[in-house]
């Protein structure tokens, strides 16, 4: 018996930005939440102190959303309201957490999904499971003793949800 054929998954084209200070970074996260809708996973992956954080920042200020955006490492997620008619911003922060999907099953992201827009720090590897549709955010910077700012971020949406949202749009 054949096994049945797997689904695509539609690649958008990697998007890739330089970034030389926070307050660049805040403004991307703003830009990227015009595109940003319910049900929309977020993974964003980077070195300590990239500036994952300052972006989910950003992405709250363009969401509209109640309740400072702070690194929730110690809770490891907060749900931001919408202050508007737009979805809620879900934060997590896997990085303390080492297991897949099923570590993670307590947060409840898949229930929070449909309705709000996810956004995990450190989600590789732990939350694939949750849709096909998923936006993947790389931050790199210079490691080492060094107070650059500048930061290198690709951005590569994955499944049809992104094929054409626009990604393109900030680079302009």
């Amino acid at each position: 018996m054949e096994r049945p054929a797997a689904p695509a998954v539609h690649e958008a084209a990697e998007i890739r930005l330089t970034i030389t200070s926070p307050e660049q970074m805040r403004e991307l996260g703003r830009r990227l939440a015009k595109l940003l809708r319910a049900g929309d996973l977020v993974m964003l992956s980077g070195e300590l102190g990239a500036g994952k954080t300052t972006l989910t920042r950003g992405l709250g200020e363009g969401l509209g959303v109640r309740g400072a955006v702070t690194s929730p490492t110690f809770v490891i997620a907060r749900v931001h309201p919408s202050l508007g008619d737009g979805p809620p911003l879900v934060h997590v922060d896997a990085y303390r957490l080492g297991g897949g999907l099923d570590e993670m099953e307590d947060l409840d992201l898949d229930v929070s999904l449909p309705d709000s827009v996810i956004v995990v720090e450190w989600g590789e590897g732990k939350v694939e499971e949750l849709t096909d549709d998923r936006l993947r955010v790389g931050i790199h910077r210079a490691v080492g003793d060094t107070t650059d700012e500048v930061r290198q971020v690709t951005l590569a949406g994955l499944g049809e949800r992104w094929a054409e949202a626009g990604l393109e749009t900030l680079t302009g």
